[in-house]
């Protein structure tokens, strides 16, 4: 859903500077999609405005319907999340995907609605494995199962129960916005499930993930990267006027339009 709303913002600012997001069009876009219920997307709406994330955009007192529009700091958090992700691309094939968008920052409102179309239009994406789903509706549910692959043991591979450097599902859950209990109630599943657990006595022995586990993580993380890699080139390689237009900002071009009928190749 965050995705999708920084998709339609930024669209409505190439078309409109200033235009901001409506919330009602948001709702409708993802109900099209079948993203989640209209209650879920307001209610996001709404916590996003609460912890401000997205704030009412400036001058559009007293209208019946404010827009909103990203907090500077978001836009900054989301920019350096895509620098992350083009820097692990230019590890394993020498590019300076990352460093394009450092020197061109404003690329990131052109290139971003098409990641989005990419993660929206993929079954992988909206239909991961099993126990990366369980743990993506949770919150920061990504980030512990980045801690736990972090923590693999190195030199692993053919294992099938792959040992982990944690020990503690206190640990684990300090600092996220998730409590021991929830998260114990998580790798409870999980465990019944096979994709984890101890090595010894329970909460005293590194914890194992099973490779069935690791391997659906490094597909989720393949296919994200694989779209965000086709993203970029969009915007940048692929097509002559390809640069043209993204810096000018025509992301409702037919080029920058979504390809839902293309699929995405990846071998992991």
């Amino acid at each position: 859903m965050a995705q999708t709303a920084l998709a339609q913002y930024f669209r409505n600012e190439a078309a409109q500077p200033g235009s901001g997001l409506l919330a009602e069009r948001f709702l409708d876009r993802v109900a099209h999609h079948d993203l989640a219920s209209r209650n879920t997307a307001a209610a996001f709406i709404k916590e996003m405005l609460k912890y401000g994330i997205v704030r009412p955009v400036a001058g559009s007192e007293g209208r019946r319907h404010r827009p909103v529009e990203p907090s500077p700091m978001t836009i900054a958090a989301l920019q350096h999340w895509l620098v992350l992700h083009l820097a692990a691309l230019d590890g394993l094939d020498g590019g300076a995907r990352s460093a394009t968008l450092r020197a061109r920052p404003a690329l990131f409102g052109s290139i971003q609605p098409l990641i989005a179309d990419g993660l929206v239009a993929s079954s992988e994406v909206r239909k991961p494995g099993r126990t990366y789903s369980l743990f993506t509706w949770v919150n920061d549910g990504g980030i512990v199962m980045d801690r736990l692959i972090v923590g693999c043991q190195e030199g692993a591979d053919g294992l099938a129960r792959i040992p982990t450097d944690i020990t503690s599902i206190s640990s684990l859950a300090q600092g996220l916005n998730l409590s021991r209990s929830q998260l114990s109630r998580k790798f409870a599943v999980a465990e019944a499930m096979g994709s984890l657990g101890w090595s010894g006595p329970r909460g005293k022995s590194p914890l194992w993930v099973s490779a069935g586990f690791r391997h659906e993580y490094h597909a989720a993380q393949a296919v994200k990267l694989a779209i965000i890699d086709r993203a970029f080139e969009a915007c940048l390689m692929r097509e002559p006027r390809a640069q043209e237009f993204c810096d000018v900002g025509m992301t409702s071009s037919a080029f920058c339009e979504p390809d839902h009928g293309s699929t995405v190749s990846v071998k992991y």
